[in-house]
């Protein structure tokens, strides 16, 4: 196993930046995601550790050695791609089995390697069986085992689990982890699914424009995103965003859009007082915006009400998704099942001033 080392990489396509100037280190054994929408070149990122795509500009080290001159089947690294890839013609076995035995592995640590992958898998009873008779996460499985029988120091995946259904994928999230527990590898991860990025990294790193945005453990991103982006691309649903500006109001300071005021925070009062009559963003997630009998533990200062009119409503089992209006301004929140709503109902909402984002209108960078 090895940590990979990206400093300064820049990859260009005739006039195209797909990534630019990016530099990480992934540590050993760690499972890193990286996460975005499609275009924004995570992909491009990940074939540039792989050796498929050619460094425009910086270095890539995986362990101590530098690998931008190393032909990508010397890097010591497996790739499992979206499309599985396998061999139709080939049973289990024989696709698990096919790169050790391009590599002159006896057939002895072959069959070893095989037993105990596909035990790890769960493929043991379906080593004999050609690829048209698994099903999608069989299949799915087959292409890790084939990644995992070569023992490589990094394991590289794009997207390996976009084409199953949503069943599948949620049982494959929890395979991948429990196989990484196992193996004790180091994982770069792609997709543009941010619910998989939080729930399989050990770290993610959000990437816009060739460029990572932020990059820290699942939970510091969600709460402490670096910019507007990262904020609105993380969570489910998405951040709520206002513009307003500051204003001063008795003696504390409120947050003023054209259709509600909210308090602002006491702890924060210092930092906010600098952008007083300042255009910004005002951004709250859905599961920081409760029913009023949902905030009766909280203090005085920690929380401010917002009177609005359902929209409509979307049950998602044990809590509601409540879409708001107020006045010309649409707010979401996630409220719980028990909620007995229907669309045009007004609705006191209370948002929680803790949770509260600040966003710097210009740079888009956080303020708090």
């Amino acid at each position: 196993m090895a940590k990979v080392v990206i400093e300064n990489v820049t990859k260009k396509f005739e006039d195209v930046i797909a990534v630019k100037n990016v530099s990480l280190e992934i540590k050993d054994t760690e499972f890193l995601v990286l996460v975005g929408p499609s275009g924004c070149g995570k992909t491009t990122l990940l074939r540039t550790i792989a050796g498929l795509e050619e460094v425009t500009d910086g270095k890539i080290y995986i362990g101590d050695r530098l690998i931008n001159d190393v032909h990508p089947k010397d890097r010591n690294i497996a790739m499992v791609f979206q499309n599985y890839a396998l061999y139709p013609h080939m049973t289990v076995y024989d696709n698990m089995a096919f790169g050790l035995k391009l590599r002159g592995t006896p057939k002895k640590d072959i069959d070893r390697r095989v037993e105990e992958t596909a035990e790890i898998l769960e493929l043991k009873n379906l080593l004999q069986r050609l690829p048209k008779q698994l099903s999608g996460g069989q299949r799915q499985r087959v292409a890790l085992g084939r990644a995992i029988v070569r023992q490589p120091a990094v394991f590289l995946m794009d997207e390996p689990l976009s084409n199953l259904d949503a069943k599948l994928r949620v049982q494959m999230r929890a395979e991948l982890k429990k196989i990484h527990a196992r193996l004790k590898t180091t994982i770069i991860y792609v997709t543009h699914d941010q619910v998989e990025a939080m729930t399989l990294g050990d770290r993610i790193a959000v990437v816009l424009n060739g460029e990572v945005q932020q990059a820290d453990s699942p939970m510091k991103v969600y709460e402490k995103p670096l910019n507007r982006f990262v904020a609105g691309f993380i969570g489910s649903p998405p951040m709520n965003f206002v513009k307003g500006t500051i204003e001063k109001k008795g003696d504390g300071l409120k947050f003023v859009s054209t259709d509600f005021q909210l308090k602002i925070y006491p702890a924060v009062n210092d930092i906010m007082s600098s952008y007083l009559g300042k255009e910004l963003t005002m951004g709250i997630r859905p599961a920081d915006i409760y029913d009023e009998a949902q905030a009766k533990w909280m203090k005085e200062n920690e929380k401010d009400s917002i009177t609005a009119k359902v929209d409509f409503r979307e049950l998602m089992g044990d809590e509601i998704y409540l879409y708001l209006k107020v006045s010309g301004t649409s707010l979401v929140a996630k409220v719980g099942s028990y909620i007995n709503t229907v669309p045009g109902d007004n609705f006191n909402v209370t948002v929680d001033l803790r949770k509260v984002h600040f966003f710097d209108f210009d740079s888009q960078k956080v303020i708090v």
